[in-house]
């Protein structure tokens, strides 16, 4: 008996292992066709569900057009479809897309586009290379779920990426993805101006600066504020949220990350490797990443890129704003404040300069208003934002602060010698640390009397002199 069972044993052993077999989607037989929908960031087309693989017209137009980067700056973006990123672009594994890329007559340049989802010459870039006024057609099928990057391959590539030509494309399995509440579309992009960050007027592409990789400017979805201000990304308490969220670079990997939430699954670079409960996910130049996650508390949730200076100096910021019940159990909030002085109790200062002792013109308010904003834009926004309304739970508002407008020196000693406990602003308690600024009395002079004249405040005028006295 034991030698059958050795046998037998050694028999099975010995049988070669049949590779399971994959499914073929370059096989799947389509079954009537559509126009592709297209959306502009944030938004993204709905869901395919469990519909059957199809023909897909995508019909998409290059646009060269000077738009916005931030308050005052302006760039001439090179776009797919009329916004950075491109229009986002939805499939299913086995769909057979018809792709038409058109060039409009008013651009300068020829331009094609290299799709990360498709198996071909150049991902579709040997196919379409278009001149302004023309259009190309060309097909492939999509048979790899995941999301991925295209962009622009026409040369010199970066600089074609860096001006703004990049999106994603979703290529959902077959059922397609589980479902939540609210989807939005995210993408992180490096930029390179002539002038430094927030430097006025029309901005210039710079490829010294592009070809040591040292960017003036690095944003979610085209510009500094997009996510913030209007555009923030919303949902309630007890929904799921999923980010679509790519980078176009061209030369930035991402540390993807928002503050306060975990990540319940993430669909490692946008494939089938899903990792759970990740706090930051590394997004690759030309890569993509699936973010899943439920919110259960309310409050602004901040999205960055958590090389942190790129968020808070460089403009990759979003907001997320989940409205709804407190939940007390998961976040309760401040429930006791004391004094805690291991160091002494004075504030952290910057590094001192002679700038105070330079001298200062005699300007006008309008002429103070004007600089105090560029100065605004490159020192407070990040923490203030670009209309004064702060960031809840951090930074106090300055739109109509009563603390601001009850004193003025407050305010100015408030610059010159930092900040840090607890203070009510518009009835709200903040405590956070604000070190002082390194900047002159005229530059502090304007950009107070930029603040108090705009957003709802009393249109003080504060001058050189008042800064001087308090120095």
């Amino acid at each position: 008996m034991l030698c059958l069972l050795l046998s037998i044993f050694l028999f099975e052993s010995c049988k070669k292992t049949e590779p399971a077999i994959e499914t073929s989607y370059a096989d799947i037989v389509t079954e009537g066709q559509m126009d592709a929908e297209l959306t502009a960031p944030p938004l993204v087309p709905k869901p395919v569900y469990g519909r059957k693989a199809m023909k897909l017209k995508v019909n998409m137009e290059i646009k060269e057009q000077e738009g916005t980067m931030t308050d005052g700056v302006k760039y001439t973006y090179w776009t797919f479809g009329g916004s950075v990123p491109g229009s986002f672009i939805r499939t299913r594994v086995g769909d057979e897309v018809e792709f038409h890329l058109k060039n409009h007559p008013d651009n300068k340049l020829p331009h094609n586009i290299d799709l990360h989802a498709v198996t071909g010459p150049g991902g579709g870039a040997s196919s379409s290379l278009v001149a302004p006024g023309h259009e190309k057609t060309f097909n492939f099928k999509v048979i790899n779920p995941g999301l991925y990057v295209y962009h622009c391959a026409t040369a010199p590539v970066g600089m074609h990426i860096a001006n703004g030509m990049y999106g994603l494309i979703l290529v959902e399995p077959e059922g397609g993805l589980p479902p939540v509440d609210k989807e939005y579309y995210v993408m992180q992009g490096d930029f390179y101006t002539q002038g430094e960050y927030g430097a006025k007027g029309l901005q210039a592409f710079d490829m010294n600066k592009a070809v040591k990789e040292t960017p003036d400017y690095v944003v979610f979805n085209g510009k500094v504020g997009s996510l913030t201000n209007g555009g923030e990304l919303t949902a309630k308490v007890g929904e799921t949220v999923r980010l679509f969220v790519g980078n176009g670079g061209p030369n930035l990997v991402s540390s993807f990350h928002v503050i306060g939430e975990i990540f319940d699954s993430v669909h490692v670079e946008g494939g089938s490797t899903i990792n759970k409960n990740v706090q930051t996910t590394l997004i690759p130049a030309g890569g993509a990443a699936i973010v899943d996650f439920k919110v259960e508390t309310p409050g602004t949730f901040i999205l960055v890129d958590h090389s942190i200076f790129r968020a808070f100096n460089k403009g990759a910021l979003g907001m997320l704003k989940v409205e709804g019940k407190e939940n007390t159990s998961v976040y309760s909030g401040t429930i006791q404040e004391g004094i805690y002085l291991p160091e002494g109790g004075t504030i952290q200062k910057m590094p001192g300069s002679t700038a105070a002792k330079t001298p200062t013109p005699k300007r006008t308010v309008e002429e103070k208003i004007k600089i105090g904003k560029a100065i605004f834009s490159t020192t407070c926004f990040a923490c203030h934002q670009s209309e004064g309304q702060g960031i809840p739970n951090a930074f106090p508002p300055l739109a109509k602060s009563d603390y601001l407008n009850a004193d003025s020196k407050r305010a100015i000693n408030t610059i010159l010698h930092g900040l840090s406990g607890e203070v009510t602003v518009n009835g709200k308690k903040y405590n956070s640390v604000m070190p002082s600024q390194n900047l002159s009395d005229d530059e502090i002079a304007n950009v107070l009397t930029y603040i108090y004249n705009s957003w709802g405040n009393n249109k003080t005028e504060v001058t050189p002199e008042m800064i001087k006295a308090l120095r």
